[in-house]
């Protein structure tokens, strides 16, 4: 059952647990909230019978205070029950959240966009927060406690609690039956709040290209649209709702007419007594208006599910886990025999196999589609492979855990991400735990000392968000410098200097040198000059090793490489 309990709800174990006994309390409370009834009813008997002496007004007087003190220790138990485990488990939930991202494969961040992920973390979190403090807790605890109240009562008279009771069944039902259609209207409601957000976030993304394009009209009119769909389906979803919880409601109130209906109609036969009749009309009034905030609580769990069911696609996802210690010999990148394709689509590599050797470059060309940056992302176990293998010295890395993996690889991509922090934190990322003069260290030998010094306050200047302070060239330099403080022995390189000027082009060039000196290197070009050094190349198209060899050696076969070269020739002797 708490397994159960933990997918439903998104929960940990120990979550799952504490919801159980925040409904336990609530069941508690409300019998605490009842008692009170249970002594106006012996007082009203004594009143009736004329048996109520002075030593039993003592009794009722002391009766009232543990009445008291009962209700108050059940409210202070079902408080922590309640709302202090749930904002402890809130906390357990969006860690759990955060590891198990951390330890997805990338596969699965293809199937998200970053609004769904943020809307998933922040307000499907927030709103499970409220669920398990406030609506699950209260209605279980409603439900119980009304059930064996009801219980009881037909035991004393089954045709007044009949009466009573026939109604909240029946309302019940009537909220149950909406389930499909409310989960339908909550999952379309979120559906339009994601494209709403996603074309929020692009429009503050992209605002330089939109005012380029003299596109901020037509842009903001599709945006406004997104808006007014999201208005359209929070009304439609709304009145849903109401419609069905608002008809639970009313005839709820039907069960007090027929109580006072069967009531007087027992009465005047004499089946029951007026302190009886009188009884069931204040239970009544006591349970009718709680349990119409219950159908309420009813609705609001099963419009939640959505919610929950997102959270757990999250938790219950498979992660990329191995062994935490490496058994590799050497830092040799085989692949052999690898085949892919994302998320089971189109084959990307159909059969690859080479291997980049310690201490060469290898560099990896071809046609655009062909499987290069496929092939450098698998090489780190960013995704698995379908078919085959790769192996790192002689280790397979699919059985290595990517974190531990990570540990052996320096990556620097052309599109270079950067954070709002100091130039000193930005490089410090290679490498948590170095010193200031590491840090400078490296920088120096990716040649950022000279940009840096020129900033305001140096290496402790604030570079904006993704380094927008910064030039491109300047950027890629802080990349590189990452990379050499990290000081790994298998470097992946994404054409690092495609879009730079001759003299960044230059300088990155220079530091690219000094970080791949006695390493693995694997190197996505697409500049044949720049290549023009290397101790290997592998040629990809179509999914597969079309070419491999020395750049001597695919030279003179005059192939692939060869008509590269000579396109690119063509394409430098260009003017205009």
């Amino acid at each position: 059952m708490i397994e159960k309990i933990q997918h439903k709800y998104a929960l940990s174990r120990n979550g799952a647990i504490d919801l159980v006994k925040a409904c336990f309390s609530v069941t508690v409370t409300n019998f605490a909230l009842i008692s009170p009834i249970v002594l106006l009813y012996f007082l009203i008997k004594d009143l009736f019978d004329n048996t109520l002496d002075p030593d039993k007004i003592w009794i009722y007087t002391v009766g009232c205070v543990i009445v008291l003190a009962i209700i108050a220790i059940t409210n202070y138990i079902q408080y922590n029950a309640t709302f202090l485990s749930t904002y402890k488990e809130s906390g357990v939930r969006r860690t759990s959240l955060a590891e198990t991202l951390r330890k997805l494969p990338l596969s699965f961040f293809g199937k998200k966009d970053l609004a769904d992920l943020t809307t998933t973390i922040m307000s499907d979190c927030a709103r499970m927060e409220t669920a398990s403090s406030h609506w699950i807790p209260e209605l279980i605890g409603a439900i119980l406690s009304t059930a064996i109240i009801g219980v009881g009562l037909f035991f004393f008279n089954w045709k007044m609690a009949l009466s009573c009771f026939w109604v909240i069944p029946v309302s019940f039902l009537i909220v149950i039956l909406s389930s499909g259609a409310e989960k339908k209207a909550v999952s379309q409601l979120s559906g339009a709040k994601l494209e709403m957000s996603d074309g929020i976030q692009e429009c503050l993304e992209s605002v330089r290209d939109l005012r380029a394009c003299n596109a901020q009209r037509s842009y903001l009119a599709y945006l406004i649209a997104k808006i007014k769909k999201v208005e359209k389906q929070s009304l439609a979803t709304e009145i849903r709702l109401a419609v069905f919880i608002n008809s639970a409601a009313i005839l709820l109130k039907f069960g007090i007419a027929t109580t006072a209906l069967v009531g007087g109609s027992l009465l005047s036969k004499g089946e029951i007594d007026l302190l009886t009749f009188l009884s069931f009309l204040i239970c009544v009034s006591r349970l009718y208006d709680p349990m119409q905030i219950t159908l309420q609580n009813l609705a609001a769990v099963i419009a939640s599910h959505v919610q929950s069911e997102r959270l757990d696609e999250i938790l219950s996802h498979e992660i990329q886990g191995g062994d935490c210690e490496m058994s590799n010999n050497g830092y040799d990148i085989s692949f052999d025999h690898v085949k892919f394709s994302y998320s089971g689509e189109k084959d990307v590599l159909k059969d690859v196999s080479f291997t980049a050797k310690q201490g060469q470059v290898t560099a990896l060309i071809g046609p655009s589609g062909g499987g290069k940056t496929t092939v450098t992302r698998l090489a780190a176990r960013f995704w698995d492979v379908d078919e085959g293998k790769i192996l790192l010295g002689g280790m397979d890395i699919s059985k290595v855990d990517p974190e531990t993996l990570f540990a052996a690889y320096s990556i620097v991509f052309q599109d270079v991400t950067l954070f709002n922090n100091t130039v000193m934190e930005n490089i410090r990322i290679g490498k948590r735990d170095a010193s200031d003069e590491e840090v400078l260290r490296a920088a120096r030998l990716a040649n950022c000392d000279n940009f840096v010094k020129k900033l305001p306050d140096g290496y402790n200047t604030m570079i904006g968000e993704n380094g927008s302070e910064l030039s491109g060239g300047e950027r890629q330099r802080l990349s590189i410098a990452r990379a050499i403080l990290k000081d790994a022995p298998v470097i992946l390189l994404d054409e690092a200097t495609a879009s730079l000027d001759a003299e960044n082009e230059s300088l990155i060039q220079q530091a690219l040198s000094t970080l791949i000196k006695d390493k693995t290197v694997l190197i996505i070009a697409h500049r044949m000059r720049t290549i023009a050094d290397v101790d290997h190349i592998v040629v990809l198209k179509d999914g597969i090793v079309a070419e491999e060899g020395t750049p001597a050696q695919l030279q003179n076969k005059n192939g692939i490489y060869s008509h590269m070269c000579k396109q690119q020739n063509i394409a430098y002797d260009w003017r205009i």
